[in-house]
């Protein structure tokens, strides 16, 4: 490990709070986010525990999941194979995942799937059987799928059903994470701000972070709203590694309406045969990669980028007619609504589309288990890096990472609850930051420029120059920001968009030899002499830390 910068990493708490004069709350098991990770996080832990308490940025379906599309890949054909599905996962992932995560992934998915089944989610059907369907980098077709295009939003239906119906599980809603607490070296909970309560302390035996991703970092993005990076930021301030931060996956095709907000068009529409073209109605990914549409998303994020730059154009477009009008309106109803709302017949009519942030498959640091070097913290979800997705998310492990996961990280805290310390209920922590100098700030100016900086500088393709830029920039705009005491939920984002940005762009200087979804066009980028490592960073006493490890790694060394 080689420090590499002091600046703005002395912050520890981005608020000032007393445990002698702040609301107390103590629970067993503290799950932070409810989304697929965080739920099955959750309702695992209950079964160990009669204590367990889940909080929620927003409400408790409001989450990433809610808006995943394509489906959950897992082994349930006669043509696929446990193998065939641990190899296509490796392969996307460039050789830099952890092949114990990835087995563990695989082989866990139909074991879920039957609970989801048994929980009553709706499954698509084709003949009484589970419907599948083929996206890019399977070899075959093993993604299901629920709703044709909702399969997020019906799982999150479930789970939430689940969640509220457990004795032993307690949710609060709009309840944001300020920071993490810790004491003598170990996460004992959290300071958490409600528009009704005000500030919280909430101590927990085990704490389990499932706070989802931040792709509202960039300008263009599928995310929702609340992904602004909250849990990295606050695990980064407690002391807790993460790593391949730099690894960020944008999603191909996202609808390009000038003036709107991107949304999602699911890779599904490709795996049912729709085709990319350029604005002459030219077929392009045949001469980029021989799975043409079907490539890596990495793979076909960079061609569409590339072909928009050639053809000077903002989009490309998705030539969806192949599929047929009336079918395409059956498998994909919420993506006709949404093209129909702008005056686009999908399945008649070529949709714009362009590349998008979509997934962090960088994070907290994790082992197979949840552990994090932090003592007292799991974590789970697209908020962890499991070393299960490597370099590129294979498309539609997400939700299932959440699930085999988020249940394996439950399990843990559910078994340690019992069995570890008490939380401290007498001494005192506190907070107490020295004012910060008046400074008049445009927190949304600051944020749209931030956003827009990453998108052109630390977006899908990167250079070293650009990205040292970056963080001088960053870094200018965080001595106005990031030492300010704020007690609101724009001001505490805000801070985390840009810590969390720093930590990227300084991650991706580091990284010179492109990989998966890192892609640099400076330096020798196809320099296969180098060894491959997982790239960490943590704040350690004398400021944040750059460290590689060896592909099998242990989180607590």
């Amino acid at each position: 490990m080689r420090p590499v910068s002091t600046l703005h990493d002395h912050r520890r708490y981005l608020t000032n709070f007393d445990s002698w004069r702040t609301g107390h709350i103590f629970t067993d098991v503290l799950v932070i986010g409810g989304g697929s990770a965080g739920a099955s996080a959750a309702l695992e832990a209950a079964t160990l525990t009669d204590n367990v308490l889940v909080v929620c940025k927003s409400g408790l379906s409001e989450s990433t999941t809610r808006y995943a599309q394509g489906g959950i890949a897992a082994v349930r054909a006669t043509d696929d194979s446990i193998e065939t599905h641990i190899e296509d996962t490796l392969r996307v992932g460039c050789g830099l995942c952890r092949r114990d995560a990835v087995e563990i992934l695989v082989r866990g998915a139909s074991e879920r799937i039957d609970e989801l089944v048994e929980w009553g989610m709706r499954f698509d059907l084709t003949g009484g059987t589970l419907a599948l369907t083929r996206e890019g980098g399977h070899s075959v077709s093993r993604v299901l799928h629920a709703e044709g295009d909702a399969t997020g939003r019906e799982m999150s239906r479930v789970l939430c059903e689940r969640l509220r119906a457990n004795e032993n599980i307690r949710i609060f809603d709009d309840c944001f994470l300020i920071d993490l607490i810790t004491h003598e070296g170990r996460c004992v909970g959290a300071i958490t701000f409600n528009p009704e309560h005000g500030h919280q302390l909430i101590w927990a035996r085990q704490t389990i972070l499932a706070s989802g991703g931040a792709g509202r970092i960039y300008r263009e993005t599928s995310n929702p709203p609340v992904a602004t990076g909250d849990g990295y930021a606050a695990a980064y301030r407690a002391g807790a590694r993460l790593a391949d931060i730099e690894m960020v996956q944008f999603h191909p095709t996202t609808l390009y309406v000038a003036g709107a907000a991107r949304a999602l068009i699911s890779e599904a529409v490709r795996g049912e045969g729709a085709v990319l073209v350029d604005r002459d109605g030219t077929r392009f990914m045949e001469s980029y990669h021989p799975d043409g549409e079907l490539a890596p998303r990495d793979v076909v994020s960079r061609a569409i980028f590339q072909q928009m730059r050639e053809t000077r154009t903002n989009c490309v477009h998705l030539d969806a007619r192949g599929i047929g009008a009336e079918r395409f309106a059956k498998r994909f109803p919420g993506i006709t609504k949404l093209c129909r709302d702008f005056q686009i017949d999908a399945g008649r009519e070529l949709i714009p589309v362009r590349p998008a942030a979509h997934y962090m498959v960088g994070g907290v640091l994790t082992d197979t288990d949840g552990t994090t070097s932090l003592d007292g913290l799991l974590c789970c979800g697209e908020v962890a890096c499991t070393g299960v997705h490597g370099a590129n998310r294979l498309a539609s492990n997400s939700l299932l990472e959440g699930l085999v996961f988020g249940t394996i990280a439950g399990r843990t805290a559910g078994t340690r609850a019992g069995n570890g310390p008490e939380v401290p209920s007498r001494g005192r922590i506190s907070s107490a930051n020295p004012p910060s100098q008046r400074t008049e700030l445009d927190l949304q100016d600051i944020r749209n420029s931030l956003r827009s900086l990453m998108w052109r500088n630390a977006g899908i393709e990167r250079d070293g120059e650009r990205l040292t830029e970056s963080r001088e920039i960053i870094e200018f705009w965080g001595h106005y920001v990031l030492d300010k005491t704020f007690d609101d939920t724009q001001g505490w984002e805000t801070q985390n968009m840009l810590g969390l940005s720093r930590l990227i762009v300084i991650a991706a200087r580091e990284r010179e030899r492109s990989i998966g979804v890192h892609y640099r066009t400076d330096g020798d980028a196809a320099d296969q002499s180098k060894p491959l490592r997982h790239l960490s960073v943590h704040r350690g006493e004398d400021g944040l830390r750059l460290g590689r490890l060896d592909l099998d790694y242990n989180p607590c060394d």
